[in-house]
């Protein structure tokens, strides 16, 4: 048996110690390696779940993620591009499309883009793909002709009941913390979904929506316009011409639930002005008339609002058409106060 001097033993214990701290050392150094890959750095950078797996990153880039959350009330998934907030804020901002909305990318990042708009700023951009001809209502029956392939559409319940939840748990957006933006068909439904669910959205913006759509005439128009649309029918929207659901979908009867809103409404006169010079001339003749629609319609719901006590931030530049270089103007000049109102700077 082999015997160590004090002073061996005192050193071989130290020798220990150190080989001991060294380990805890490098153990702890590997913990982190391993842990940091969840620790993000930035709300940004990772890619939420969603109904099949993951989210993917949308070619627009500007860290827009393609989403599929499922829709109950609908039978299938609803893909949803979303831009989250660039430091983890709980304000949201919903984007609808217009009438001729695919289901291919939702129009706010692609003919123009929200997504650069609000890049530097700590607020959810929420952008729900699909709906064509849709008002985001919820739908009495199949949406198009075609029994063979039905089309079911009940977009207020998806983006009033089911998607808030998926927002809140992934993407951390407050269920009662939304602003909500529409053009054209879009800018009527976001002053009816506000109005109707006051509890979800602190503000409401129309640009050159209808914000009148159950005057006489207006039953026919949206008739042709749903049809040459791609086949829709007007009937299965409300179930009849008389239904209260046609008066409780048109934004001038959600007046009363906008007391607490900030709402924006804009309309340009349909005038062709410098922007509209390289458009098309089949544009021009549908979008004078279209925005022409649109400002009679907005200018009678802004009488009726202001009559009622609401306040109400609206907007008439002299020159403008039916196009994106209108809705792209009206993104940037209101950024301002949906930021402001939503404390999302």
């Amino acid at each position: 048996m082999t015997y160590l001097s004090s002073a061996a033993m005192v050193s071989a214990r130290g020798s220990q110690r150190i080989l001991a701290a060294a380990v805890a050392i490098i153990l702890a150094f590997g913990l982190a390696v391993m842990v940091a890959p969840q620790a993000r750095a930035a709300n940004r950078d990772w890619l939420r779940p969603d109904s099949t797996g993951a989210c993917e990153w949308d070619g627009v880039g500007y860290w827009v993620q393609r989403c599929d959350v499922w829709s109950p009330s609908m039978g299938r998934n609803i893909q949803v591009q979303i831009q989250p907030a660039q430091r983890g804020g709980n304000a949201g901002l919903y984007l609808l499309d217009g009438l001729r909305a695919t289901r291919e990318t939702n129009a706010w990042v692609k003919d123009v883009n929200a997504a650069q708009v609000y890049a530097d700023h700590n607020i959810t951009l929420v952008m729900p793909v699909g709906g064509t001809a849709s008002f985001y209502m919820d739908w009495e029956g199949p949406a198009t002709y075609d029994y063979r392939q039905p089309v079911k559409y009940q977009w207020e319940t998806f983006l009033t009941k089911e998607l808030p939840p998926y927002l809140e748990q992934h993407f951390g957006v407050a269920r009662n913390n939304n602003s909500i933006i529409g053009l054209s068909m879009g800018g009527s439904a976001a002053i009816t979904l506000a109005g109707k669910h006051p509890d979800q959205f602190r503000q409401a913006m129309s640009y050159s929506g209808y914000l009148n759509y159950t005057f006489p005439g207006a039953h026919s128009l949206m008739r042709f316009a749903l049809w040459d649309a791609g086949g829709f029918n007007v009937n299965a929207m409300y179930g009849s011409l008389f239904s209260p659901r046609r008066f409780e979908s048109d934004p001038m009867y959600q007046i009363p639930g906008l007391r607490n809103t900030d709402v924006y409404i804009s309309a340009a006169s349909g005038i062709p002005g410098p922007a509209d010079r390289n458009i098309a001339l089949e544009h021009h003749a549908a979008g004078i008339p279209l925005e022409i629609f649109s400002l009679l319609t907005t200018k009678a719901w802004e009488v009726k609002a202001r009559a009622m006590g609401i306040r109400v931030t609206s907007d008439y530049p002299p020159t403008g058409e039916h196009n994106w270089a209108t809705f792209g103007h009206q993104l940037v000049r209101t950024k301002k106060q949906v930021l402001d109102v939503m404390n999302a700077w």
